[in-house]
Formats: C-alpha cells, structure tokens, sequence
C-alpha cells in the first residue's frame, strides 16, 4: 500500500548525509583512501608538467630543428621519452586509484547493506505496513546503486577535477597573465549556465528516486494481490492508480535527464570557443611582441585551457549523479535511524520438557513450548503454551491517538487460523499479521 509520509525536502548537498558516507569509508579503508588521494594528485601533477612541458619541446627540441640541413634528432628523442613518462604515470595512477576505489565503494555498501538488513529485524510490523515492499526493496536495489557509482566514480571524479583546477590555475598565472584572463572570462559564463542547469536537474533526480521507490512498492503490492484484484474486479482501479505514480515518475525522470544532457554540449561548445579565442589572442600578442610569447606557449596554454575546462563539465555532469546518490542514501540512513522495536515484557517463550512430572527448559526442540515468568523473589514459573488464545477488549492503532479497531474479542483455539476479512485496499494487512502473531 502507498505511503503517505511526507518527507522534509532534502537539500542538494546534506552535509550530514556525506559525512556519514564518509564515516563508512573510513571505518576499513582509512590508509586505502589516503593512497587514492595521492594518486590523484600525483595524476594532477603528472598531466599539468605534461602540457607545461609543450613549451620546452616545441621551442628548445622542434623549432631549432626546422630548416636545417642534417638535423640531429637525439635530444629531441630524449625530450619526447620525457613527455612519455609524464603520460605514464598519469595512466599508472589513474589505474591504481580507480582500481582501489571500487573495491572501497563495494565494501562500503556491503556494511551498510549488513547494517540495514540488521536493523530491518527489529523493527515493528508497523513500519513494513506503512511502507510497501516494493519501496523497501528499492533500498537495497535503486539506493544503493545510485551510492556505489558516487562512490566508485563521482567521488573521485570530482576530487581529481577540482584539484586539477586549482593546479592548473596556478600554471596558467605563471605562464601567461593575459591568456589566463581570456581562460576567466570563459569560465565564468561557464559556471553561470552550470549553476542555473545544474541546479533544475538536481531538483528532478531527488524526486526520481522518490518516485521509482512508489513505483516499486506499487508493482509489489498488486503482483502480491493479483488474485485480490482479479476476484474484486480492481484491475482499472489499479491501473488507474498505476498511470498515475508511473506518471509522476516519467515526468521526474524527463526534467532531470533533459537538462543534465544539454550541460555538457554546452559547455563542450563553450570549450571550443575559449580555445579559439586564447590562439588568437595569443597569436595576437606574440605578433606584437607582447609578454614574450612564443609558438611553444601558445601551444602549451592551449593544452592547459583545455585540461583546466575539461573538468568544469566533468564536475556538472559528476554533481547530478551525486545529487541523486545523497537522495538515495538520505532514504537508507531514514530506515536505518527508525526507531526499533522495544521488548518490554517480562515473559519469554522457551522450548520445554516434563521431568519427574515438572514442566522445566530446556535447550533441545521438544515440542512443548512454554511461558517463563520470573517472579520477584527470583523463583521461575513456567507455563506450558496450549494455544488457546484470547484477546479481550483490545483496541489498535497505526498511531498514538488514532485509534481503528476499538473493543475487539476474539477467541482461538488450538490450530484454528483467524483473520479480518474484508474488501481490498481495506489496510488488513497489519491486522491478520498481528492476529498470527499470536497464533
């Protein structure tokens, strides 16, 4: 049956909800993501020396090369097995880091799959009444995916960019102030259209994944009652009920995937304008002698705008997918901060046995079962269970006030089965459950 909870809006980034991510990380893999971070920076630092090292070949190994009779291609040789090894440890650690991050992303999920599935059990019949399967289940499926590709790709996609930016940056302003400026006027029209797309595709992908746990916990209730539907001819109720949460899901998944796709185009369009204007400006300038340009430079601030752009439309694209997995985790730590069921009777079922005509316990399956009651002077009385069961005068409620069943007997004997019975979509469920509880 659906749930009616209204959940508090999340915001796009719960500070809350990431450190929790976090605390799980660290719990197994505390020097392991110490590793990843090196080799992140170390992936960093290895592309930017690779572009700043353009300047050097073309202007020392290349162009005093061209034009000459006998050229002697030695140093160049050399120069080029140094840009190779730059490009070397790049893939080397790009490797290793992505490597170590899906099996901390796997493991990571593995805890909190146990811990969710732990807590689970102790929950009240209450909560699994109040939320269908279908949502339930999509914890452990949709939540959960969305949280292990944040994980194993989104996080250190965007660490590993917004290092990359603040490195390149510091290049840029050492190469060339001029050309960096062209590079800044660029990136703020950039982050201006990133924020205002970015932020309507976080919107929808929140609700998305609201949306396919109704949509799931939907499905489940009807496959579950499909003989209920058939016998009390529901089917266009149902379906009717079914076009409209599909309905909703559509529309959630249309907005978010609609501006999420157009960012990157734009921004890629983005890219090639501000590599086209920093060659002409650059050209511009060393044309006229202006900061002392050469041709080795310009192709080296051309290939550090690039690396300094690229990462920007990684980051928008990257934030979405983060957006969506802090939906997906805020909904596993709602069901992992429920709060479980207290057993607070004095009363405890155990297997039993007859000695010498005493009822007493006994860890061995007997077949008897009986109530253990200790008593106040420590004595232990115990009960043989018969099955007769009574239930005088009970009132039930889903909540503290609402009260739905008021003053209900009823009377069971040994093997008899006792169940409410009534139309579907009556909310029985909780009713038969708890009646065979006591059963």
């Amino acid at each position: 049956m659906e749930n009616n909870e209204k959940r508090p809006p999340m915001k796009k980034f719960d500070i809350k909800t990431i450190k929790r991510i976090f605390s799980y990380m660290k719990q197994k893999h505390k020097w392991t993501l110490a590793l990843v971070l090196f080799c992140i920076i170390a992936n960093t630092a290895a592309n930017i020396a690779s572009s700043l090292f353009l300047e050097t070949l073309v202007d020392n190994y290349i162009t005093p090369l061209i034009g000459v009779e006998n050229p002697v291609y030695t140093e160049l040789i050399k120069a080029v097995g140094i840009m190779a090894s730059f490009y070397l440890i790049g893939v080397v650690t790009i490797f290793i880091y992505t490597r170590v991050m899906v099996n901390i992303s796997q493991s990571t999920l593995k805890t909190i799959r146990d811990e969710m599935f732990s807590k689970m059990q102790r929950l009240p019949i209450k909560y699994f009444d109040t939320h269908t399967h279908g949502d339930i289940m999509s914890h452990y499926t949709n939540d959960t995916d969305t949280l292990e590709q944040m994980i194993a790709q989104s996080l250190p996609q965007l660490i590993a960019s917004a290092i990359t930016i603040v490195g390149v940056f510091i290049a840029m302003v050492v190469t060339n102030i001029f050309l960096t400026l062209v590079v800044m006027v660029s990136l703020f029209i950039m982050l201006s259209i990133t924020k205002q797309v970015a932020g309507k595709s976080g919107k929808y992908f929140i609700k998305q994944q609201q949306a396919i746990g109704k949509v799931n916990g939907y499905i489940e209730e009807m496959i579950n009652g499909q003989k209920v539907v058939k016998v009390f001819c529901y089917e266009d109720k149902a379906k009717e009920e079914f076009d409209k949460i599909n309905g909703e899901l559509f529309e959630a998944m249309n907005q978010a995937h609609k501006f999420a796709n157009i960012l990157m185009p734009i921004l890629v369009a983005l890219g090639n304008v501000q590599y086209a204007l920093v060659a002409i400006v650059g050209g511009i300038l060393a044309i006229n002698g202006i900061g002392n340009i050469t041709t080795g430079l310009i192709i080296a601030f051309l290939q550090l705008s690039k690396t300094f752009t690229r990462p920007i439309g990684q980051i928008s694209q990257q934030l979405n997918s983060v957006v969506m997995a802090l939906a997906g985790a805020k909904r596993i730590f709602e069901l992992m901060d429920e709060e479980p069921e207290q057993d607070n009777g004095y009363v405890t079922l155990v297997n039993a046995k007859y000695e010498n005509g005493v009822l007493t316990e006994t860890r061995e399956r007997t077949g008897i079962w009986a109530w253990k009651h200790p008593h106040h002077d420590g004595t232990l009385e115990y009960k043989e269970v018969k099955g007769n069961i009574e239930l005088l005068d009970v009132d039930f409620a889903y909540e503290e006030g609402k009260t739905v069943l008021h003053d209900i007997s009823i009377y069971a004997k040994p093997g008899q089965k006792i169940a409410f019975v009534g139309a579907t979509g009556a909310r029985k469920n909780y009713y038969n459950k708890s009646i065979k509880s006591f059963l």
